[in-house]
């Protein structure tokens, strides 16, 4: 394709594209639609309604020609053209005509029996048809010097002659009735054409009005994408604001989501550097002495230890943060539990601890990931089961959009005072139990992201109660 082939056609590709070329396009074509159908409606419409007002003038001459029709003696027609008001029967070729005919019984007749002056030398010629007494016909014909003429015809008889029929016929030229309906279309049309020039006016008028909120969202867009404005701002339509409100949402969001990277690189910056400058000094000083270096691999086995659990931390953390809160998630509450009580019990076996849980129904689902849910019942669950010396019980109720589980046993349990401690990351109450001391600040963390609770109480049964409060969903 040649460049300019290729400029064309990404023209063409750009208007058709455009929302306010499309409105307008659209909207012209429906109004030269109607407009074209409204013109030839109103100009059927006219022209039928002088037609009819022709033809009834032509029937009311029709009618005095028919009132002043005689018979003589001998059953001929007479007709007293002085009594015949209007002048045009007089004049030759005026337009308006008169004449009888006679149609015998036998079928055979003679035109132009009598006839008006106007006719001069010439005959109105009729198609071949049959009349009832007194009835109307109308038809359309050729009269003097070519010109159409709209004729009305009746036909009457006399007592003279009963068996003689006279066909009055009365004529009138079509060219001024004509002449009166393409002034009409004429004037029409032009009516039309600055009605529709009208009509496209309103119409840009009505699509930039319309679409000018869409040219203060895409400055409000530039403000955000510039760095001007952290959100969305302005006054929009409420047919635009509900978008606004999600944009912004959608902005928040990430603004939050921005912070917490923010500042999970800079805990794990803050985390890793003690650990780091403990080996650095500890590497200089076992390079002057033969007993530092003897304590060395110990102090690196500690520091990286450590460096590992804020790792492992700020990972699980990044996870749980990109996973949770998409739309649409649902994760049924029974299986999930059904199946960590399964895990734990084969884990638990050579110990025999009796983990139960009330049923809960099959409805009941959880609104968020389902490995964000196994994650965070399986650490408790876990904790649960180190510490219980023979029971564990897990319940779970729905209240108000929120599922509560509560996860107990009857383990030794926490004192109040350390409750809080036990939720710090890293924090390990004994360090003879295995494990990073990261479970419960995970979960924490994690419910804290779905905008659940999490709490430490003392249980019924002696040990800690776990009480666990999520979104629940449909």
């Amino acid at each position: 394709m040649n460049p300019q082939a290729a400029a064309k056609a990404r023209h063409e590709w750009r208007w058709a594209a455009s929302l306010r070329h499309r409105l307008l396009a659209a909207t012209v074509a429906a109004l030269v639609l109607a407009l074209a159908l409204a013109g030839v409606f109103l100009s059927g419409l006219f022209r039928d309604h002088v037609t009819r007002q022709f033809e009834a003038s032509l029937t009311l001459q029709l009618d005095q020609l028919t009132a002043r029709l005689e018979f003589d003696a001998q059953g001929q027609p007479l007709i007293d053209t002085q009594a015949l008001s209007d002048p045009r029967w007089q004049t030759p070729y005026s337009g308006l005509y008169w004449q009888i005919d006679r149609m015998s019984a036998s079928g055979q007749s003679r035109s132009g029996v009598l006839r008006s002056r106007s006719l001069w030398d010439t005959q109105l010629t009729l198609q071949a048809d049959t009349l009832n007494t007194g009835s109307l016909h109308v038809h359309h014909g050729v009269g003097p010097k070519g010109a159409e003429v709209l004729m009305v015809e009746r036909t009457v008889r006399s007592d003279e002659s009963p068996g003689v029929g006279w066909r009055l016929i009365v004529a009138g030229d079509l060219e001024q009735t004509m002449a009166a309906a393409t002034r009409f279309n004429r004037l029409l049309a032009l009516a039309l054409l600055a009605l529709g020039v009208m009509l496209a006016v309103a119409a840009w008028a009505q699509v930039a009005v319309g679409l000018a909120p869409l040219r203060a969202l895409q400055g409000a867009l530039s403000d955000v994408r510039e760095g001007r404005e952290a959100r969305l701002q302005g006054r929009f339509p409420v047919e635009v604001q509900p978008l606004i409100d999600d944009f912004n949402g959608v902005l928040d969001r990430n603004a939050d989501v921005v912070q917490r990277a923010r500042s999970h690189a800079g805990n794990l910056a803050h985390a890793l550097k003690t650990p780091l400058a403990v080996l650095i000094q500890a590497a200089e000083q076992a390079s002057h002495s033969n007993a530092k270096a003897d304590e060395l691999p110990q102090l690196v086995q500690e520091q990286v230890t450590l460096a590992r659990r804020h790792i492992d931390w700020h990972l699980a953390r990044s996870r749980m943060a990109a996973a949770q809160r998409l739309p649409g998630l649902r994760t049924p509450l029974a299986p999930v539990v059904k199946g960590l009580l399964r895990v734990m019990q084969r884990v638990n076996a050579e110990r025999e601890l009796a983990l139960q849980a009330t049923p809960i129904p099959e409805a009941w689902a959880f609104g968020g990931e389902a490995q964000d849910l196994q994650e965070m019942l399986g650490n408790l669950l876990d904790n649960a089961c180190k510490w219980a010396r023979s029971a564990v019980h897990v319940s779970a109720t729905r209240s108000n959009g929120q599922l509560v589980l509560v996860i107990e046993d009857d383990g030794p349990g926490i004192a109040q005072a350390q409750r809080e401690t036990a939720l710090a990351r890293g924090e390990r109450l004994d360090e003879r139990t295995p494990g990073s001391g990261l479970g419960l600040a995970i979960v924490a963390d994690l419910v804290q992201l779905y905008g659940g609770t999490l709490s430490l109480e003392a249980s019924p049964m002696g040990g800690l109660l776990v009480r666990l409060s999520l979104p629940a969903t449909a």
